[in-house]
């Protein structure tokens, strides 16, 4: 079973619903059969390098609300982060753009550490209040899961390489109709959008499995079931039908 997962690092609830999948990922008995593959989404790829605004200042102009209720808006999804154990920093985060942290993750997979480094990502935005538009940042991340740091500086500053990757996983977004994340596709025929319950992604794992993997049915009797008309051979021979009985 493989999982796509489109997500992007400034988003609380793509953290929220990659840990709640991977809480049903725990309780799925066939979880080592199940491969989980992270794709690019920008919110917002116009997004500029951080300014020094708030992330509820900066909420505040883009849904046009007051400060104090942008507050209140990010307390609630801190709530709800809190309830899969994870920490958000909401006064110290620093909106910014995500386009080399997309470029960097997509050169991590060519090394076997996407995974690694989509948390770590997702971590330092939120908990620890890490610029991830900094080069020398994204890089000091990227050595904590076993980046080299040359490899890294290569691809932060030549801004053409991965870039491609990263606008084919939003165009396959567009094409398939993602206008939101986390958005989650299962065996490319099944989706789920949002950070759904635990409980939601478990069941929907379990569907998925069993509709993937059905035993054959037996074939349909069409005979007639007149035991007295069957011709039929086995290890005791070929008999044939007594019409008398």
């Amino acid at each position: 079973m493989k999982i796509e997962v489109w997500s992007d690092y400034v988003c609380p609830f793509c953290y929220i619903g990659k840990r709640r999948l991977e809480e049903a990922l725990a309780q799925f008995p066939h979880r080592d059969k199940v491969e989980v593959e992270f794709k690019s989404f920008e919110l917002d790829p116009n997004a500029n390098l951080y300014s020094g605004q708030s992330i509820h200042e900066a909420l505040a102009v883009k849904y046009r609300m007051s400060v104090e209720e942008a507050k209140r808006a990010n307390e609630n999804v801190g709530m709800q982060a809190a309830s899969v154990g994870l920490t958000f920093n909401f006064d110290e985060m620093k909106p910014t753009n995500t386009f080399d942290a997309h470029r960097l993750t997509k050169y991590a997979a060519t090394v076997g550490k996407e995974k690694q480094l989509t948390e770590k990502l997702l971590n330092a935005y939120f908990t620890e209040s890490m610029l991830v538009s900094d080069q020398d940042t994204l890089i000091e991340i990227g050595k904590s899961v076993g980046l080299e740091e040359e490899a890294q500086r290569n691809v932060l500053q030549d801004k053409t390489m991965y870039a491609n990757d990263v606008r084919i996983d939003e165009s396959i977004a567009s094409q398939i109709g993602v206008t939101g994340v986390p958005f989650f596709v299962i065996n490319q025929k099944y989706s789920i959008s949002g950070a759904q319950p635990t409980d939601t992604f478990l069941r929907a794992l379990q569907q998925v499995w069993q509709e993937e993997n059905q035993t054959i049915t037996p074939f349909q009797d069409l005979a007639s079931g007149d035991t007295n008309e069957e011709m039929i051979c086995t290890d005791d021979g070929c008999a044939i039908p007594d019409k008398n009985n």
